[in-house]
């Protein structure tokens, strides 16, 4: 008798626990966040170029031929091409606003915390978001396709709004990695999309990556010499390739 009370007692027990189980709150779907568009300061080293261009806009105020926003490529314009900047843009006012390892919402923040506030540019050359495209050895990707082109769009909308009579140059992300790779083809992917927001009339969209790579797809150490950063060469290549659209933007014969 007292067996099968203890049988029936279980039976009841795992009824009473199936129909808990079943009717226990189902756990919150886990919300995807793009940190690609929430502002954020850089917290590492590069701090001081950060406080640097910050200081540098808040220090030089005022009209502008072009402002140059960007990452460590853009930093670049004071290192390996330093001839190059000087050849084409040392009778131009211009601006360098270029972090080293910046990702789109580092310079969403710079823009927040006063980058452009006070500089009229007549012209502002934009590439950003290929420290976006990394992906870390688990296999994680900092940020999406998709990500990335609301990372870029925030900052040409930010320079819309806060500088509406800047025209901008925006330049595809410049492929990287000594050869074919899925980086490059989501860098690629992203530059597709990026070309939809050139209007014609405030935004021009330009892809010159074609130009740093070899006809077999290879990139090679006199172009970059880690596959990333442009050298001398890369850096006449760039200024070569928007100077008419300069020239024209800025009304020059």
């Amino acid at each position: 008798m007292k067996t099968l009370l203890f049988a029936i007692i279980a039976v009841v027990l795992v009824q009473l626990s199936a129909v808990a189980q079943t009717n226990a709150p189902e756990a919150a779907p886990a919300v995807y966040v793009n940190t690609a568009i929430i502002p954020v300061p850089r917290t590492d080293r590069t701090t001081n170029r950060q406080a640097l261009v910050l200081q540098r806009a808040k220090d030089n105020p005022g009209d502008y031929d072009i402002e140059f926003i960007g990452d460590s490529i853009t930093e670049g314009w004071e290192g390996a091409g330093k001839a190059v900047w000087q050849e084409f843009y040392g009778k131009r006012k211009c601006i360098n606003m270029g972090v080293g390892g910046d990702r789109t919402q580092h310079v969403l923040w710079r823009i927040d915390n006063g980058q452009l506030d006070g500089i009229r540019a007549k012209i502002a050359i934009v590439m950003i978001g290929t420290n976006n495209s990394n992906t870390n050895r688990a296999g994680i990707e900092d940020n999406s396709t998709a990500d990335i082109l609301a990372g870029v769009t925030a900052i040409v909308n930010q320079i819309r709004t806060r500088q509406p009579d800047t025209k901008i140059i925006l330049l595809g992300i410049f492929p990287r990695g000594a050869t074919f790779s899925p980086q490059r083809g989501k860098i690629l992917e992203v530059n597709q999309a990026l070309a939809r927001l050139d209007d014609a009339t405030n935004i021009f969209f330009m892809d010159i990556g074609s130009k740093f790579i070899e006809n077999d797809g290879s990139i090679s150490r006199s172009m970059m010499r880690d596959y990333l950063h442009p050298g001398e060469a890369g850096y006449r290549i760039w200024a070569e390739a928007t100077e008419p659209k300069i020239k024209e933007l800025l009304g020059e014969k």
